[in-house]
């Protein structure tokens, strides 16, 4: 049986906060007034169409996009100021849509990149090999070798190393057969329980809905409507209506 460290060691957080941000890729404006708040040991799902803005929501908070208006903030702290490199050392991390490992690299240094954020070690390293008991057996592999269920693994536990307060997550599950789908939401669950703050874009509405706390539908660039996943049971006309699909 998998075991997870009892203690939260992770930086305390007040809140990561979305304030009316809007951003546009050259003239074209793709995010408007977006707010969201996300408390640490919550997960907030994001829903919507193909190019609703959910990405570009996460790569704001990340600095890969500037937002041209609004304002974003860990703990108080300002984040749209700060280049993207800043923001992972603050206690943001990032598993990117399609994973971004390095194919070429072994997953032991696909986690020491995770490592060189802020310099820990042994220490990061002992409670995600008890998260992903398979990583420690693939540590010599080539990323790119690897199946797409063990590349996410690896992907998160990247994230991981960087022992952030927030995770931020694009579609995690894409591509993935349903007893891994499985497994990656205990992995949300796990770190939920840890206390890290989780940010889920997701488009398989069932995974989502099984571990959100709250639930953010997403139309062209703006949010429609936000509740809980019993609140939004309470009202199935939302689902067809942004997402195109029923329950």
């Amino acid at each position: 049986m998998m075991t997870y460290p009892a203690e939260d060691d992770s930086p305390k957080r007040t809140m990561l906060t979305v304030e009316g941000i809007t951003c546009a890729y050259g003239g074209a404006e793709v995010l408007h007034n977006v707010s969201l708040g996300l408390a640490p040991g919550q997960v907030l799902c994001l829903l919507g169409r193909n190019g609703a803005g959910k990405t570009t929501t996460l790569k704001a908070i990340m600095g890969l996009v500037r937002p041209t208006a609004g304002s974003i903030r860990l703990d108080g702290q300002e984040l749209t100021r700060l280049r993207p490199h800043q923001i992972p050392r603050l206690g943001v991390a990032y598993v990117p849509q399609g994973r971004g490992l390095f194919p070429f690299l072994t997953v032991e240094e696909n986690l020491k990149m995770g490592l060189l954020v802020k310099g820990d070690g042994a220490e990061a390293l002992e409670w995600i090999f008890a998260l992903f008991p398979a990583i420690k057996e693939r540590l010599r592999q080539r990323a790119g070798t690897l199946s797409g269920g063990e590349q996410q693994m690896v992907a998160t536990a990247r994230a991981m190393c960087t022992n952030p307060a927030y995770l931020l997550m694009d579609e995690p599950t894409e591509g993935l057969m349903p007893i891994l789908v499985e497994k990656l939401l205990g992995t949300v669950r796990a770190l939920k329980a840890r206390g890290v703050g989780i940010l889920l874009v997701e488009q398989k509405i069932d995974a989502a809905l099984k571990v959100a706390d709250t639930v953010v539908l997403m139309e062209t660039g703006h949010v429609r409507y936000q509740a809980t996943p019993d609140d939004l049971a309470l009202a199935p006309e939302m689902l067809p209506r942004y997402l195109g699909v029923r329950r």
